[in-house]
C-alpha cells in the first residue's frame, strides 16, 4: 500500500510539472545559426551563471563534451567543493542533438531524471567565429552559462558579451562569476 501511494505520489508530482510546463509561454531566445558538435565537443571553462542549485559551492566547474559514435554526446561536468583542492564533485549525462539543422538544441540528462521530457534544454545562444566561448541557455531563459575554452576570459571579452546578453533581453545582474584557478 505504501509503494502504490508512493508510486500515485509521484505521477501526481509528474502530471502537475507537465501541467505547469505545458502552460509555460516564454521569450524564446534565438540559437545560433550552426554549430559543429565535433568543434564544440571538449573542455569548457564556466565563467559565469544564473545560480543553480547543483552547482552551490562548487568553484573550478568544466564540462566535458565527447562526441560517441552514434551522435550523442557524453558529458561530464565536474566542480570542486568549496576550494581548488576540494573533493571533486562529478555528473555524467548524456545529450542528443534536438535540432539537426542548426545543431544549436540539444536535449541533456543526468542519470535517471528526465530534465529533457519538454524538449530540449540546453540552447546555444552565442559561440565565438573559433569556437573560443559559448553562450547557453534553454527556451525560457530560466538558465544561462558563459563558457570559455581557458579557465580565465578576457575582461573586455566578458564585458561585451554581458552587453550583448542584456541587449538580448537577459537579466545580466543575476550573472554569478564562477572561480577558476590561474
Amino acid at each position: 500500500m505504501k509503494h502504490a501511494m508512493r508510486m500515485g505520489g509521484v505521477v501526481g508530482f509528474w502530471l502537475l510539472l507537465t501541467l505547469a510546463l505545458a502552460g509555460c509561454q516564454c521569450n524564446a531566445p534565438e540559437t545560433v545559426a550552426f554549430v559543429d558538435i565535433q568543434r564544440y565537443a571538449g573542455t569548457w571553462y564556466e565563467i559565469a551563471k544564473y545560480p543553480v542549485f547543483f552547482e552551490r559551492g562548487l568553484v573550478g566547474v568544466t564540462a566535458e563534451y565527447t562526441l560517441l559514435e552514434d551522435g550523442s554526446v557524453r558529458v561530464v561536468n565536474r566542480g570542486f567543493r568549496g576550494t581548488f583542492d576540494g573533493d571533486e564533485a562529478r555528473v555524467v549525462g548524456k545529450a542528443t542533438v534536438a535540432d539537426p539543422v542548426t545543431n544549436a538544441k540539444l536535449k541533456v540528462q543526468f542519470g535517471p531524471i528526465p530534465f529533457a521530457i519538454f524538449g530540449p534544454n540546453y540552447w546555444i545562444i552565442g559561440l565565438g567565429e573559433e569556437y573560443e566561448y559559448a553562450l547557453v541557455s534553454d527556451r525560457c531563459r530560466r538558465t544561462l552559462w558563459i563558457l570559455s575554452r581557458t579557465p580565465q576570459m578576457d575582461a573586455q571579452r566578458y564585458n561585451d558579451i554581458v552587453a550583448w546578453l542584456a541587449e538580448s533581453g537577459f537579466d545580466t545582474d543575476r550573472l554569478e562569476l564562477m572561480p577558476q584557478p590561474e
